[in-house]
């Protein structure tokens, strides 16, 4: 357990984060659930406008440090090429 203030507050701070994140990575991972569910479905214009929503959430899970940005990548790439594998 923390003893000094300074570890208190360190600790309180990474609480907060903790829920922020766990939320924030919910939310990027239900986007990500709506493209594959739309290719799934075979409606490719749904498909694709869950891909264009998607992407946004996904770089901005990177600037905030929720993924790295290989995952990012790695992630944006293998969507697309489940959209181009509808055609």
């Amino acid at each position: 357990m923390a003893n000094s203030p300074q570890a208190k507050k360190r600790a309180r701070q990474a609480e907060k984060s903790r829920i922020r994140n766990t939320g924030q990575r919910s939310n990027l991972r239900t986007f990500i659930k709506k493209v594959l569910a739309a290719v799934r479905a075979g409606d490719k214009e749904q498909a694709q406008a869950a891909f264009k929503t998607a992407m946004p959430i996904i770089d901005s899970a990177v600037t905030k440090g929720l993924i790295h940005k290989n995952k990012a990548a790695r992630s944006k790439s293998r969507l697309n090429t489940r959209l181009r594998a509808m055609a």
